[in-house]
């Protein structure tokens, strides 16, 4: 989500021996040629060179965690290189993939940034690292990284990417506002979200938007999921599918109880003024709304409405120019920073969500009074499945279009205007990007 700019997404397991393993735990095709056998041990000094884009607290953190590892590991030397915001750091990426050996050993990213990295073999097939004891867990299950995160670092089936700043959406609301216009229930589904927001809109005499929607791509890639359709070139913009998840906004935003972002550019604004009851956003906008808020300001937070929800944030992802002791020593990073103890110190002072299974349920990070989510989280990713944008070609440009397409189509029916003519136009642009 957009919110990330604010706030500031090989070696082949092909032995008949690991073949299996490799299937049941994160990839069965590879970009390199070591094996499981050939991780070495860091024995020697080694420097690990990361890109990222984190910024603010998030750096400093990173910095910090960097500094415990070495103190722990002191063969090995984490290099951070902060390269910006992402768009800063995917052009990097993009331009230095010209020249692969001027590449970093790893780096924060998204799949989709990576899809040509991975198709010429520029990417390390993590399954080996992940099944090695010395360097990784021994297996997926031992990692006690959530399933659905490993899944959504996958490019072509193949485990390339380790989950690391990860945030999913919520339902964001004001307690004191549902209560006093008599919503008795928090919406869990669409049908209840839409009957609150036009209770709420009409018992305040149009004073206050029942709910809305800040990422407008998301809204429609999981609308349609919600209607059984994965985010692909199959998806009609104009079937009835489509309609029905264009419609339920359209409706809302032309009669007033919903809304999407306007010249406020993220609903948190309206939610902490008063003039919106709720609203679907990412988990990492509560540190939005603690520093826009006035004191006493009250909010809670629960499951999105619906089966689904977008999980978001980048993975760190390995190059596979690097030698054997580097990709050994980046594994050892990469599982340090994915361990309970460092995703419990990770989401307290970032507001990410922790990727690690063991740190989500235990009693340290739930207790965290900084925000609300720590103590929902759990029953949360119970309630929602889990989904993120498919890393096939194009589907990163297409998604990117969503948002204007969205934009356009919410803009009509905000001002009466044609709408069909506008969803004829969005179907135009979102075949096209298909196709390029």
């Amino acid at each position: 989500m957009n919110f990330g700019k604010k706030l500031v997404a090989l070696a082949v397991a092909g032995l008949a021996l690991v073949g299996t393993a490799a299937c049941s735990n994160g990839g069965s095709s590879s970009s390199s040629t070591s094996d499981t056998n050939k991780i070495p041990k860091v024995t020697k000094k080694t420097t690990v060179v990361f890109w990222h884009g984190m910024q603010g607290q998030q750096e400093t953190t990173l910095k910090k965690l960097a500094k415990e590892f070495e103190a722990k590991n002191s063969n090995i030397k984490i290099k951070l290189e902060q390269q910006g915001d992402y768009d800063n750091l995917q052009a990097k990426l993009t331009s230095t993939m010209q020249s692969p050996k001027n590449l970093p050993t790893i780096t924060q990213a998204y799949p989709g940034w990576l899809q040509s990295a991975a198709k010429n073999k520029m990417l390390v097939n993590l399954t080996p690292y992940i099944n090695n004891k010395e360097v990784g867990w021994g297996s997926v299950a031992a990692s006690e990284i959530k399933q659905g995160m490993l899944d959504g670092a996958k490019i072509n089936s193949t485990q390339y990417g380790i989950p690391f700043n990860k945030s999913i959406e919520v339902l964001i609301y004001n307690p004191d506002m549902l209560k006093k216009y008599g919503i008795t229930k928090v919406p869990s589904t669409n049908a209840e979200l839409k009957q609150a927001a036009q209770t709420i809109y009409q018992k305040s005499n149009h004073k206050v938007v029942g709910a809305g929607f800040d990422n407008l791509n998301n809204y429609y890639v999981l609308g349609m999921k919600n209607e059984g359709q994965s985010f692909s070139g199959k998806v009609d913009f104009t079937g009835k599918e489509s309609s029905r998840v264009l419609d339920y906004f359209v409706k809302g935003e032309k009669a007033g109880y919903f809304r999407m972002p306007g010249s406020d550019k993220y609903l948190y604004v309206p939610f902490t003024n008063q003039k919106l009851a709720m609203f679907v956003t990412s988990s990492s906008t509560e540190t939005w709304i603690k520093q826009a808020a006035k004191k006493g300001f009250k909010y809670e937070v629960a499951a999105r409405p619906g089966k689904y929800t977008m999980q978001q944030g980048t993975d760190i992802y390995m190059f596979s120019h690097a030698s054997a002791m580097e990709k050994a020593a980046a594994f050892k990073f990469m599982r340090f920073l994915s361990s309970k103890e460092n995703q419990i110190k990770w989401a307290k002072e970032t507001g990410y969500i922790p990727v690690n299974e063991d740190a989500t349920k235990s009693a340290e990070y739930k207790e965290n009074k900084e925000f609300m989510l720590p103590a929902k989280l759990e029953d949360i990713l119970s309630t929602n499945s889990l989904y993120s944008v498919p890393v096939i070609k194009n589907s990163n440009a297409v998604f990117s279009q969503l948002n204007p397409i969205m934009q356009s189509i919410l803009s009509a029916a905000q001002k009466d205007r044609n709408v069909n003519s506008a969803i004829k136009t969005g179907k135009t642009k979102f075949d096209a990007a298909w196709k390029q």
